[in-house]
Order: structure tokens, then C-alpha cells, then sequence
């Protein structure tokens, strides 16, 4: 059983349905508490669909986030929600801009991460 992520009916992440729901549960508790829209809805294949702009800016502030503090906690918190959404995103079509020093960690993260999310 599968919980896919998908923008406009193509499949961005057919996650695992547990890895799936973890990540969305994840996601939609970040952007709680960034107090942003995840850009994550339900959808009847029980996955989620992507709206690709709100999306965008909660990804956008989870970044913000990461990098605006040295609290190792903090990072060790957020640094895999925020890998796994740079993948998402990306494979939406999106972007943002990553800042020093941390971009190169992240980056090497989404490219390892991409690698196991199946699309």
C-alpha cells in the first residue's frame, strides 16, 4: 500500500503509506508552527495533492528556519523534513534559494534522499 504525493494528477512521491503519513503528519506540524499552509491536502487515494506555491513558501520557511539558528536540536529536527521537501518540491517544479554554510549539506541530502523516493 502506497500514499502518494501528486501535483495535477502525476506522482511526485509514491511513498510507502507509513513514510507517507509520517512526512504529511510531519509537514502539516511544521507549518503549524511556522504558521504557514503546508501546501499538503488529503486526497481520495489516501496520499496527498501538492499545491505547488504554498508548498513553496512552507518549504521556503522551513529553510528560513534551519538556517537562522546554530541549536544543533533545532537542525537535527528539521533537517530531514527539509531534505525530503527540497526533493518534493524539485520534482513539483519548484525551488528556493539555499544559503550558506548549510545549502551543500542540504543538497547532498535531497540527492541521496531522491535516490530512494520513488516517483
Amino acid at each position: 500500500m502506497s500514499y502518494p504525493f501528486e501535483l495535477d494528477g502525476k506522482t511526485l512521491w509514491d511513498a510507502g503509506y507509513r513514510t507517507g503519513q509520517l512526512y504529511a503528519s510531519l509537514a502539516h506540524g511544521a507549518a503549524e508552527f511556522l504558521e504557514l499552509p503546508s501546501g499538503l491536502t488529503p486526497n481520495v487515494q489516501d496520499g496527498c495533492d501538492v499545491d505547488l506555491e504554498p508548498f513553496r513558501v512552507f518549504v521556503e520557511g522551513l529553510h528560513e528556519l534551519y538556517a537562522s539558528t546554530r541549536n544543533e536540536v533545532l537542525h537535527g529536527l528539521s533537517h530531514g523534513l527539509l531534505a525530503t521537501s527540497l526533493v518534493l518540491l524539485e520534482r513539483a517544479g519548484g525551488t528556493v534559494a539555499l544559503t550558506p554554510p548549510y545549502a551543500a549539506d542540504l543538497l547532498e541530502e535531497k540527492a541521496l534522499l531522491a535516490r530512494s523516493m520513488a516517483a
